[in-house]
């Protein structure tokens, strides 16, 4: 095989850019990536022969398809609905759907990209996709969203498998949608199989999953402060956020000994001087699950809590968990927690922090964990429903628990062995090069396919 030219990074994401026009959000992931693996890869000849990150920034199949139905009064609507395969050189393509009006292909991309170096980190033999619409379960009837997920699967149900691709749930696909989707999936296949995993307990669900994304969060940044000698217990944190992922970092931050200051919703954020207590916690849980109420609701419920519009960088905090949304952390923001004080910052959710963010956080040589890293823990945890499913097993709260601690330390362990120069170690690079090289090298194991 010819040695194919090695073009500069500018020149590779000028391809990138020109081959996905408008996809701001996939061109600012793959962009990311390809600037800590383009010095990684420099001298192995083996990657530029196979084009193997041009190939990466390929996705393998997106499925674009139509989704008819039918609301309470009758009205016929339509979204669109997709799925993104990006890669499945270690294992089925794994990751989740969702359901928000801010739901476009480029998002999606981005989402299954970043998805394919998480998968490779846990160890796990998972690939990497997503999948979603632009449809808003909010203010939705359960009989709106039960017709509106038939429908989605009628659709999806012939491009995943338990051994092809395996769907979980993200933002506006909870444990309601998980269930109408896999009912439907059933009745169509007439199989009972392990093709999406955030199943209900009765089902076939895991015990640990809801807690996953966001206990795994806070015990990679457990690991991170242990790596320089220090603790979660007596730092005050910042988390945004109030959904599913936010309030069990909340929870496992206060349970390590934290004080949790914030949470947020898109309305704006509350701050408690005070710190949330587990009992403030499970209110806000009941709030944002059962009621679909406001996080503005917490000021007027507790004393001393107020509450601010836009989002709560600007609260002075020794820790910061940004589980909202992508890029809700700029680079303004950035230098504000940096001239704050903040000692490290773990991302719930994937993307949050843009890249002049991230480069402010490396700048100040802050303990930054990048969401491929950090929000590992729920990818980890569907991992290991499949897992379940394939035995005909369901392990206990406490096994599970035991290896999301085990998951998340040896993340930490391969950032740190690929990402520590002088004492420092750069989280982004190591999680980077770590999750590229498990995939690149199965994917030089199967030739040019």
């Amino acid at each position: 095989m010819a040695v194919t030219d090695h073009v500069d990074l500018a020149t590779f994401m000028a391809g990138v850019s020109k081959r996905n026009p408008g996809q701001t959000e996939f061109i600012q992931a793959v962009q990311e990536v390809a600037q800590d693996i383009y010095e990684f890869m420099e001298d192995k000849v083996q990657y530029h022969e196979a084009q193997i990150l041009r190939r990466i920034a390929e996705p393998d199949r997106v499925i674009s398809f139509r989704v008819c139905w039918e609301d309470d009064n009758h009205n016929i609507r339509v979204q669109r609905g997709w799925r993104v395969q990006c890669n499945n050189a270690i294992g089925p393509y794994k990751g989740g759907i969702r359901f928000h009006p801010s739901v476009t292909e480029s998002v999606l991309k981005f989402l299954a990209f970043e998805q394919t170096f998480k998968n490779s980190l846990t160890g796990l033999p998972m690939g990497g996709g997503k999948g979603g619409a632009n449809f808003n379960p909010k203010g939705k009837s359960d009989a709106e969203v039960m017709r509106f997920c038939q429908s989605f699967m009628t659709e999806l149900y012939r491009h995943i498998g338990p051994d092809t691709d395996v769907p979980a749930g993200d933002i506006g696909v909870g444990g309601r949608e998980i269930g109408y989707m896999f009912g439907q999936y059933k009745r169509i296949v007439n199989r009972w199989e392990g093709v999406l995993t955030g199943k209900g307990l009765e089902y076939g669900g895991s015990a640990m999953r809801p807690e996953a994304t966001g206990y795994g969060a806070v015990y990679f940044l457990r690991n991170m402060l242990m790596h320089k000698g220090m603790d979660v217990e007596g730092h005050t944190a910042v988390i945004s956020g109030s959904g599913n992922v936010a309030t069990h970092a909340a929870e496992k931050i206060t349970q390590l000994g934290g004080k949790v200051l914030t949470l947020s919703d898109s309305g704006g954020y509350i701050h408690d001087p005070d710190g949330l207590t587990q009992e403030k916690i499970d209110w806000i849980k009941h709030l944002k699950n059962v009621k679909r109420g406001r996080i503005s609701e917490y000021a007027d419920e507790f004393k001393g809590a107020t509450f601010h519009e836009g989002r709560p960088w600007g609260v002075k905090a020794d820790l910061a968990l940004p589980c909202a949304t992508q890029n809700e952390l700029n680079a303004d923001e950035a230098k504000t927690l940096v001239a704050n004080g903040v000692k490290a910052v773990s991302e719930g959710a994937n993307m949050p922090t843009t890249l002049e963010g991230v480069h402010a956080f490396q700048d100040a040589k802050v303990m930054y964990a990048p969401g491929k890293a950090a929000n590992a823990g729920g990818v980890a945890v569907s991992g290991l429903e499949m897992s379940q499913n394939s035995e005909r097993v369901s392990w206990n709260h406490e096994r599970l628990g035991d290896m999301l601690t085990d998951l998340m330390q040896g993340i930490h362990g391969k950032c740190v062995e690929y990402g520590e120069k002088d004492g420092h170690v750069d989280y982004v690079k190591g999680a980077n090069i770590a999750g590229f090289k498990k995939v690149a090298d199965a994917m030089l194991a199967f030739g040019v396919v």
